[in-house]
């Protein structure tokens, strides 16, 4: 049965892939608009001055603060201004955490202050701080060796080497309560960043209701590194750590979208943004300012152009992505019409650095939004219908290559867009060279001045491209069942 189901998978395939090729290329169909809505890109300076005026006038916007209120209308306005259709703004209720007075340092057998952020969502540090012993570690594996009688009483300190972002990100959130379980009084996280430039990263972290809440915070990597010599000296140096961070009760948000109306079936929606929060430090410039101001000014592009799309493109500023991904899950529940017209959706939320393609994800057997999706496609994996998506999309790829981003590959993604590929929608996560995107990535240095003005236009061109296509060729990418399967 199965290898006959195997066999019929991949005639369905050879036949799919046969069709295609006496189809025109999407490469030469939209070859004339796609260089056109490049050069218009390239040559935009709109698109940057908003960033500009956001990092510079409007800042940090971290869920439930006044700034993010003000970004939420600013963003409703612009996108009233350039002319879109259906500007809406979608109340979300967001949680709001206060960071508070903090600080971290060395008391023993030096005296040295540290370069500490509180994680976000953290609790706050008895009143006066907590001063204790503190034990690295290098992996969960190390902690549970030690033991309640190694933990219990003591700082654990999370001094895990960077090896990439979804390697080492799990430290952050799951480590102060795996830590809690065995007693510890607080949680250190190594800053999850390559870069030693005494820069702290935050972030969230989640808590384990079944264990206590402790207080958790990154510290700097050069920081992190002296602890761990000094445990190494054979007596645990001991740390002051003073926090006030707190809940505050929900506050109301909102998501921002407006509308490129389709031409022929208006009904049929794609989709393309960023969240529009950020951190309480920094301007939030590449994570995800970047984002939001490339994908509208590419559908402002697209709008200013001439070129009719038959479909509806959508433009959405998504909230509450850093705490929860709030955001992307109301927005998913409030969809109007019917799931199957979502024919896709795009996230930028990796930085503005020089793009370098698209990462393709289905909700289809064979395929799923996390790494390993290009090993499926490579392994024939991929359902028919993905072969065939991801054909088209390669065609695409074509008339990114002169701004370098034409490599299309299986498995991708974005957490504001994770909720509609779990309903079936099909995904498309922007990705970039990332080269410098982890030195800042929720720092105080996520400023303005990290964003590249050509390689922010270089990203609006082939956002500016996919999305148009995306919305007008006649085919549509693997993703509901049915939706572009054989």
């Amino acid at each position: 049965m199965h290898r006959f189901r195997a066999a019929l998978l991949s005639a369905s395939a050879l036949l799919s892939t046969a069709a295609l090729a006496q189809q025109p290329s999407l490469a030469v169909t939209y070859k004339s608009a796609a260089d056109k809505l490049i050069a218009d890109s390239l040559a935009d300076t709109e698109g940057y001055a908003n960033l500009a005026y956001l990092c510079d006038h409007i800042g940090k916007r971290i869920t439930g603060g006044e700034p993010l209120g003000r970004a939420v209308a600013w963003s409703a306005d612009l996108m009233r201004r350039d002319g879109l259709a259906n500007v809406t703004v979608q109340p979300v209720m967001v949680p709001h955490w206060v960071r508070g007075h903090e600080s971290a340092s060395i008391v023993e057998p030096v005296a040295k202050p540290m370069h500490m952020l509180g994680l976000g969502m953290s609790v706050a540090t008895p009143v006066g701080g907590i001063t204790a012993p503190v034990v690295v570690v290098k992996d969960f594996d190390e902690l549970k060796k030690l033991g309640r009688a190694g933990v219990a009483g003591k700082i654990v300190l999370y001094n895990v080497a960077y090896k990439g972002y979804g390697q080492t990100v799990m430290y952050r959130v799951a480590g102060p309560s795996q830590a809690a379980a065995l007693g510890a009084v607080a949680t250190l996280v190594r800053s999850i960043t390559p870069l030693a430039v005494q820069l702290p990263h935050t972030g969230v972290t989640s808590y384990d209701e079944k264990q206590p809440k402790i207080p958790a915070a990154a510290i700097s990597l050069e920081d992190a590194l002296m602890l761990e010599r000094l445990a190494a000296e054979g007596k645990p140096p001991v740390v002051h750590l003073d926090m006030e961070a707190h809940m505050e009760a929900e506050v109301e948000s909102a998501n921002v979208f407006g509308e490129i109306v389709g031409s022929e079936h208006p009904e049929q929606v794609v989709t393309l943004g960023g969240h529009i929060d950020s951190w309480d430090v920094g301007q939030g410039a590449q994570d995800d300012g970047s984002g939001i101001m490339a994908t509208l000014e590419a559908v402002n592009v697209i709008k200013r152009s001439g070129l009719k799309p038959k479909r509806t493109i959508r433009i959405v500023f998504w909230v509450s992505e850093e705490n929860g991904g709030v955001g992307g899950q109301v927005y998913l529940k409030k969809l109007t019409g019917k799931l199957e017209d979502h024919v896709a959706v795009i996230e930028m939320d990796g930085g503005a650095e020089q793009p370098v393609g698209y990462g393709y994800g289905a909700s289809f057997p064979g395929l799923r939004a996390v790494a390993g999706g290009a090993a499926l496609a490579a392994s024939g994996g991929l359902s028919a219908g993905e072969q065939r998506s991801l054909a088209l999309l390669q065609q695409i790829g074509t008339l990114l290559k002169p701004v370098g981003a034409d490599t299309m590959r299986a498995g991708g993604g974005g957490s504001d867009i994770e909720p509609m590929m779990g309903a079936g929608v099909p995904g498309l996560g922007e990705m970039t060279t990332g080269a410098h995107y982890f030195d800042w990535h929720h720092t105080e240095a996520d400023t303005l001045d990290k964003v590249d003005p050509q390689d922010f236009r270089k990203n609006i061109a082939s956002l500016s491209v996919m999305t148009y296509i995306l919305a007008d060729m006649p085919e549509r990418l693997a993703g509901h069942k049915g939706a572009g399967e054989e």
